[in-house]
């Protein structure tokens, strides 16, 4: 999901390097904001799939008092709703492995991101249940990874200056989407599957918690 760009096609590219048969899903294939848009993608591409990598866009940048009603029942589908319905359709064969690309903002929420921290939180907790329950009986492996300040459209969307936030991440830089490709077929590649129903930070050191 949201393979045609940034994090997902660094993803779509790593594991295809590996000689995984990797299908790429863009916007124009799947849109997880419109429902209709998402039973026809689950209808079309209801095979057993080995890895399932769920991962899309994320709201504008907007305060609470902002948001209205038609930007929550949009970002609702977009975030929740969407993957709650392709994660429950699609069939994943035994032994596999689900990532969700999520964000920081599920752990350290920004004001600017309520939309997004309050649906991927959300959904991250439907993953969880998942992992632990029916995923777990199959053996399928469900990991989160919340990126932080990552060299995507997405990071210079929401950042003025980008030298000088730079300059004030712990490792003085950004993340490059092809460190997350990297490690999502570091997983895959050496069968790790004890590692499962984790939220994974991806962010340079930059989160304040421990736990």
């Amino acid at each position: 999901m949201g393979g045609s760009r940034g994090i997902g096609r660094a993803i779509a590219d790593a594991l295809s390097s590996t000689g995984a048969d990797v299908y790429a899903a863009s916007r124009k294939d799947v849109d997880t904001s419109d429902p209709d848009s998402v039973r026809r993608f689950v209808d079309r591409h209801n095979y057993g799939l080995d890895i399932l990598v769920l991962n899309t866009g994320g709201p504008p940048p907007k305060m609470f008092p902002e948001v209205t009603e038609d930007d929550w029942l949009k970002y609702h589908h977009q975030l929740f709703l969407g993957f709650c319905t392709i994660l429950k359709n699609i069939h994943l064969n035994d032994g596999g492995y689900v990532f969700l690309i999520s964000s920081s903002v599920i752990r350290e929420p920004d004001p600017r991101l309520v939309m997004s921290a309050a649906y991927r939180a959300a959904f991250a907790e439907v993953l969880k249940v998942q992992s632990m329950t029916e995923y777990a009986r199959r053996n399928i492996s469900c990991i989160t990874i919340a990126p932080g300040p990552i060299n995507t459209d997405r990071t210079r969307e929401l950042v003025d200056n980008i030298e000088e936030f730079q300059k004030r991440l712990p490792m003085g830089r950004l993340g490059e989407p092809e460190e997350i490709g990297r490690f999502v077929t570091a997983v895959v590649e050496r069968q790790i599957k004890y590692l499962s129903g984790v939220v994974i930070n991806f962010d340079g050191a930059g989160s304040r918690h421990v736990f």
